[in-house]
């Protein structure tokens, strides 16, 4: 079976694909995150997505590369990572009592065989009305500065939110039930690896 190559370094995606049972190594495609606002949400996502799976995928040709890109977007603005305190701050208030949809741009590709698969993911996700003490509350724990949207559904964040719908491990970063089907298609069938592993 090829190997592997996970083109980010975020904890969160390691973490998810780790828990599938996955042998893969963490290779960053150092592509920085532009957002396009003459584009949709969804397609700034696979854009970003296809720019970091080949990336990657030239230097790794006969690895399947799985890259992802996750991005916010309320009410049409999409929101990226927040820059500081206010940003993140304003962030909150924008989703605070607000539906939202985060999608995930997802790419697999291995240039030697010229295979690639590609996909974008959505989740809807309700928030709660916050209240400033809460939105500064959450502010002070430090997660919303490295996340799209200005909050981690795994973390803390899970306080604000009142419910989904979609795939939850969407929000986190990496739609994972999506990922398995995509990996079929290049002869990784994740359960009947687990199934053979556990005899």
């Amino acid at each position: 079976m090829p190997r592997i190559i996970l083109a980010s370094s975020s904890p969160r995606r390691i973490e998810l694909l780790k828990q599938l049972g996955i042998s893969f190594q963490v290779v960053p495609s150092g592509i920085p995150e532009v957002c396009d606002s003459g584009c949709s949400a969804a397609d700034v996502a696979l854009q970003q997505a296809k720019a970091k799976a080949e990336a990657v995928a030239e230097k790794h040709p006969q690895e399947i590369v799985i890259a992802a890109d996750t991005v916010v977007c309320c009410d049409r603005e999409v929101l990226g990572k927040p820059r500081d305190w206010e940003d993140a701050a304003r962030m909150l208030r924008k989703l605070s009592g607000k539906v939202h949809e985060v999608h995930t741009g997802l790419v697999l590709w291995q240039k030697s065989s010229q295979q690639r698969a590609e996909d974008v993911v959505t989740t809807r996700v309700y928030f709660r009305n916050l209240e400033e003490r809460e939105i500064f509350g959450y502010l002070a724990t430090g997660e919303p500065f490295d996340k799209a949207g200005g909050y981690g559904i795994q973390g803390y964040g899970a306080l604000l939110v009142e419910k989904i719908e979609g795939c939850y491990y969407n929000v986190v970063g990496l739609p994972l039930a999506r990922l398995g089907e995509m990996l079929k298609g290049f002869g990784v069938d994740l359960l009947c690896q687990a199934n053979t592993a556990s005899e």
